[in-house]
């Protein structure tokens, strides 16, 4: 039972670490000393005969091969995870267990606001709240470990039931770019001026090319990044404008830029996934009976609230 038992707790001690940064952090999480985390992961290098991390000025580096383990084990770690909550909430007899997955954009001030809300009716409840990126959302919502997923379009994964909200992008242009000062912007008065994007194959960024070629203007990308967030601090840093998504522009404050509409709309399909042969519990319907209308508002009235004369 013991080496049955082992390998798991070299997972467990790999992603811990890999999910953390430090072996210091990775002992605190699991409860066990920082010597017993740094042999599990030697015994991990042992067993599997790769090299998983380089030390560098004292920090420990994941190499390539940790990069691929990681991500194969990464859902089932979770999974487990999953299981012994719930074992501690059937003990404890609390009243029940938000599983809610997320997207970045909605994880920096919608989704901890909306949980807020939710808990204070609820103050026995227990969370479990992650942001990550829509395919592994997507994958998570698929295994069971999440009952709510909210990512982007388009669904990767079969069984899942959506509920899409179409959102209106809006174009964030450095104050110190002395543009036109309408509230709608064109491709043309934007023709080569630099943006800030996220990836050739975000539909963000696809649909504002489109956007530019069809009006025969010249779409300059200057920078690719992985977050609106990211996208939207390197624009206050006057590096280029960018389109941004209401969420990411609703939890900042707004300094260092303007915000104008571009046209021709420039739209983001953010999904709503469930697991379709699963039930939701009270729990997670009485959420979403709570998040989707506000989100259903959101997508009609991001204009009309956002754009700065």
């Amino acid at each position: 039972m013991c080496r049955m038992m082992s390998p798991f707790r070299q997972f467990q001690a790999f992603h811990a670490t890999m999910e953390r940064g430090t072996v210091t952090a990775a002992a605190e999480h699991l409860g066990i000393s920082q010597p017993a985390i740094s042999n599990l992961l030697s015994q991990l290098e042992r067993r599997t005969k790769l090299k998983l991390f380089e030390r560098k000025r004292g920090r420990l580096v994941p190499t390539p091969e940790a990069t691929v383990l990681f991500e194969e084990i990464d859902t089932v770690v979770r999974g487990l995870d999953h299981v012994n909550q719930a074992v501690a909430d059937l003990q404890n007899r609390t009243a029940g267990q938000l599983q809610v997955a997320t997207n970045h954009a909605l994880a920096f001030g919608f989704i901890p606001a909306e949980i807020s809300e939710f808990c204070e009716r609820r103050p026995n409840l227990t969370l479990a709240v992650q942001s990550q990126y829509s395919g592994k959302i997507q994958e998570w919502v698929a295994a069971g470990l999440y009952e709510i997923g909210i990512c982007e379009r388009p669904i990767l994964h079969e069984g899942l039931e959506e509920r899409r909200f179409t959102f209106e992008t809006l174009c964030a242009i450095p104050e110190s770019a002395g543009l036109s000062g309408d509230t709608t912007m064109t491709p043309a008065a934007l023709d080569g001026y630099p943006f800030i994007i996220m990836g050739a194959d975000h539909m963000v960024s696809r649909r504002t090319r489109e956007a530019f070629h069809a009006h025969g203007a010249h779409f300059r990308v200057r920078c690719h990044t992985d977050l609106f967030r990211n996208a939207l601090n390197l624009v206050k840093q006057g590096l280029g404008a960018a389109m941004i998504d209401p969420f990411t522009l609703a939890s900042d404050d707004g300094t260092g830029y303007v915000v104008r509409r571009l046209d021709p709309t420039v739209h983001l399909d953010i999904v709503i996934v469930t697991r379709r042969d699963r039930p939701l519990s009270v729990v997670a319907q009485e959420f979403l009976d709570q998040i989707i209308p506000r989100m259903e508002k959101i997508a009609i009235n991001t204009a009309q609230n956002r754009i700065e004369t």
